[in-house]
């Protein structure tokens, strides 16, 4: 799942990722979980590397 850069909200991606974490490291979470969540935080990360990067090409125009 791609963001659009005007709908993204980097705040918020932060703060799933920040959930998804926690959830991880509980050890009632499921292997099938994991994976769930390792893919969801992979995804996550990819739109918040390109909104920075969208973010810092702005900056130095």
């Amino acid at each position: 799942m791609m963001y659009r850069m005007e709908k993204f909200d980097y705040n918020k991606a932060v703060e799933e990722l920040e959930s998804i974490a926690a959830k991880v490291e509980d050890p009632q979470t499921g292997i099938d979980d994991i994976d769930k969540y390792i893919r969801r935080s992979k995804e996550l990360i990819e739109a918040c590397m390109a909104y920075l990067r969208g973010a810092r090409e702005k900056l130095e125009q």
